[in-house]
């Protein structure tokens, strides 16, 4: 927790210095101290930034001249982008900084998407932004701890919009910095994917019986933005083993979904070797939002409105191999230890019998299709069992303690020695 935070402030000094330094103002005025990083390319700022565009320019390897020269903005960006991640990434390394507010219409919402993703999870971090909360921010740019806030009315000069937005943000850092707790886990991490126990509720079951043995867990709910975590802190290896026992974004991003994780969902977990026990939770479903009109091509498949904001319709048998394909091809890839449950008789609350998403032809399309992908080193291990029934997490369970037992998992703290 930091009494006097040093905050970075990254913006365009060229056109945004006044945003720049009335922000620098507020954190200044509340205790704060503020250093202001300029990625501008063209103009010449109206102040003295503390880490000029000369600087990020040669922390990128280039002078501010040859990227002005490119002719390009998304190539000048995109370079400026480099150097300010190196740049805010030593300030940290020296202790110089505890957050990072940035400011930006798409430009700056970009390269503050590069920063803030490259710092570590922990470290405050807020965007002020003319596209926060979009669709055009793909989820796989997300830091998982990142802020943001809609920059309303102040793309061209202060105004007291404006200045009621850019004190929020200012107000937001300096809290945060504040009253952060740093990550220290005193027990190895797992992850475990699901959705709302509704749906889904091995979790009931599987995280104290982690706990029993010493491990820390962390439930990631996988509506987008939760498997998105997921694989960016299994991309950091601050995971000892991943349960990832749902892959409805996996499914969604197959089909065009907008509630994705991006293409890369199920992949960094086995990029870097760490256990994985897989299994195809709400896998049948593709959503969409419910106040939106249902597609042409969905009309009279099985429909489930979970609430006012997300809305699912049943895949085809078809749309379920594909699925299961895509799944069998990730985690051929996987480097370390992987085994892939697949429950029989069901992979969420909706599809049993007399439930509005049963589809007993559906379900065993998928089924047939991994069994026949699946391929070793992957274990494939067949239940006859719904995924919340209690032989499923029996199942995990016995594969989590043989892959300790076999020093495949570091043992729990309740474990160790």
């Amino acid at each position: 927790m930091e009494k006097t935070p040093r905050i970075l402030i990254i913006g365009t000094a060229d056109t945004k210095a006044d945003e720049l330094l009335f922000m620098k103002q507020c954190i200044e005025a509340d205790g704060g101290a503020a250093l202001i990083m300029d990625v501008g390319v063209l103009g010449r700022p109206v102040f003295a930034p503390d880490v000029p565009n000369t600087e990020v320019a040669a922390a990128a390897g280039t002078t501010i001249d040859v990227i002005a020269s490119l002719g390009d903005e998304n190539k000048a960006m995109t370079k400026m982008a480099d150097g300010a991640v190196k740049v805010a990434l030593a300030l940290y390394a020296q202790g110089r900084i505890h957050g990072v507010l940035a400011l930006g219409g798409t430009m700056g919402t970009d390269l503050a998407l590069d920063v803030t993703a490259a710092l570590p999870l922990g470290m405050p971090k807020f965007v002020i932004s003319t596209v926060a909360f979009s669709h055009l921010i793909p989820p796989e740019r997300l830091a998982p701890d990142l802020m943001m806030i809609l920059w309303a009315g102040g793309l061209y000069g202060l105004n007291s919009i404006c200045r009621a937005i850019l004190s929020q943000a200012a107000g937001a850092i300096l809290g945060a910095c504040r009253t952060v707790m740093k990550v220290q886990t005193q027990a190895p991490l797992v992850a475990i994917s699901s959705l709302g126990k509704s749906a889904l509720s091995y979790m009931v079951t599987l995280k104290p019986e982690l706990e029993k043995r010493g491990y820390e867990v962390a439930v990631f709910h996988c509506t987008g933005m939760g498997g998105r975590a997921i694989e960016s802190l299994a991309a950091q290896r601050r995971f000892a083993a991943v349960l990832d026992l749902c892959l409805q974004e996996v499914g969604n991003d197959a089909h065009g979904s907008v509630v994705t994780s991006g293409s890369d969902r199920l992949e960094a977990a086995g990029a870097q070797g760490i256990p994985q026990i897989v299994a195809p939770g709400g896998i049948d479903m593709i959503d969409m939002q419910t106040w939106r009109p249902l597609r042409a091509d969905y009309a009279g498949r099985p429909y489930h409105a979970h609430n006012r904001l997300i809305a699912s319709v049943l895949m085809s048998p078809a749309e379920r191999r594909e699925a299961a394909r895509l799944v069998a091809r990730k985690l051929a890839k996987a480097t370390g230890p992987t085994a892939f449950i697949s429950p029989l008789r069901g992979i969420e609350a909706w599809d049993r019998p007399g439930e509005p998403l049963h589809d007993a032809a559906g379900l065993a399309a998928f089924c047939d299709e991994i069994r026949q992908r699946i391929e070793a080193p992957v274990r494939l291990v067949e239940i006859d069992a719904h995924i919340n029934d209690k032989l499923f997490t029996d199942t995990v369970l016995e594969i989590f303690d043989a892959w300790v037992a076999e020093g495949r998992i570091v043992r729990g703290a309740a474990q160790a020695g």
